[in-house]
């Protein structure tokens, strides 16, 4: 019997660890559909033939979902022939979705992205799949910690991508492209090359310039490893997964501290809801909360003891002021680090300022040894506007 190309084999393993990992974890059960997510690349078309063997051997079943994103000619074309070789490859389901239009304006590869978690999604929901697996491999990782520090992002965003996240699951951050697209040529494979990784194909950004992803791979990296003398990619895969781990300690760190925050805005409830019918009032607790306000203008408020907070180290702090933002009704994605650093300032810079305005509408204000949250009606705000024309919005 031939030897196994080592490029192959390094595919195979990262497949297997991982589906033996989530089988162990009890994430996935013998008998259970695996997706594997395909373009026609190499690091996708070499996922799903190594899916293809691992599955069947650990009692898993194996099918295959393409995206026609419908952004470029040649795109429903194309998504035919990943289905032609995923039955080639004795796949089961195969599955072909075409992506819907939406209004959304990430541009072309952002918009690519949206287009595709959606189609992925709905394709998991409609097959009944476990998990879709993605061929992220090492180099897209260091792709992702670079644009990371670029925009001078957080330890977590530094983490890059997390080898389980959801359902969505990638086996192949530990290989590199090369040996993903040896594993083709081993396998006979028929590589598609998207002409959008060219930072010189078709998509361009608003100002006409090449994609930031496809500049950093064509590039930021080659010339990073001719300054260095050495290849970075191994070494910014690590920089992500120690800025992971020292995430997901920080993370946990807030939210036990949010949790015990929390509690102590339920306890405050209760006690006001007792003391309501008696017009009476406690002294100040942890945090509290309220689900209406002066002649019902606001519709959700939560008040913190600043003591509570003024001690936390930066790292945590920021964590638990998101955490209370969002729990106040503050939108996820389009809260930014603008806005949680305006509020941090009401706690580490306090000089008196007035309130912030974030996102969703919630008003953060400090006085009598508290930090209130109050999330107020279309009404209370227009007539706020009309008295208060110097009102600031944090980010502006």
């Amino acid at each position: 019997m031939p030897a196994l190309d080592p490029a192959t084999a390094a595919v195979r393993a990262g497949v297997r660890s991982l589906l033996v990992e989530r089988l162990t974890a009890g994430a996935l059960e013998r008998g259970d559909l695996v997706l594997a997510a395909c373009s026609g690349g190499a690091d996708s078309l070499a996922l799903a033939a190594q899916l293809a063997f691992c599955a069947p051997r650990l009692g898993l079943r194996a099918g295959l979902v393409t995206v026609d994103h419908a952004l470029q000619p040649g795109s429903a074309a194309q998504a035919a022939r990943v289905a032609e070789q995923g039955r080639a490859l004795g796949l089961d389901p195969v599955l072909v979705y075409r992506a819907a239009d939406s209004a959304g304006s990430a541009g072309p590869e952002g918009e690519a992205r949206n287009r595709r978690l959606r189609a992925l999604a709905d394709a998991r929901a409609e097959s009944g799949a476990r998990a879709v697996l993605l061929g992220h491999t090492m180099e897209d990782q260091a792709e992702t910690v670079l644009l990371a520090l670029a925009r001078g992002s957080g330890t977590r965003a530094l983490a890059g991508m997390a080898a389980v996240r959801g359902r969505l699951w990638r086996p192949l951050l530990g290989v590199r492209r090369a040996q993903t697209e040896r594993a083709c040529r081993d396998l006979g494979l028929d590589v598609w090359h998207d002409p959008t990784n060219d930072p010189d194909g078709p998509w361009r950004t608003a100002a006409g310039t090449a994609l930031p992803r496809a500049a950093v791979r064509a590039r930021v990296l080659p010339a990073l490893a001719a300054a260095l003398g050495q290849d970075p990619v191994s070494a910014l895969a690590r920089t992500a997964t120690l800025a992971g781990q020292d995430a997901d300690h920080l993370d946990r760190l807030a939210a036990d501290v949010l949790a015990g925050l929390l509690e102590g805005e339920q306890g405050d409830q209760d006690e006001r809801g007792e003391q309501g019918e008696r017009g009476e009032r406690g002294e100040p607790g942890t945090a509290r909360g309220s689900d209406r306000g002066e002649a019902g203008d606001v519709v959700h408020a939560l008040a913190v003891a600043i003591e509570a907070l003024e001690h936390l180290p930066a790292a945590v702090l920021g964590r638990v002021l998101r955490g209370l933002l969002l729990h106040a009704g503050a939108p996820a994605g389009a809260l930014g680090h603008v806005h949680v650093l305006a509020v941090t300032g009401l706690i580490a810079d306090w000089h008196g300022q007035g309130p912030i305005v974030v996102p969703g509408g919630v008003e953060v204000s400090r006085g009598y040894g508290r930090l209130s949250l109050v999330r107020p009606t279309e009404r209370c705000r227009s007539a706020r506007a009309a008295h208060r024309p110097t009102h600031r919005t944090a980010g502006e």
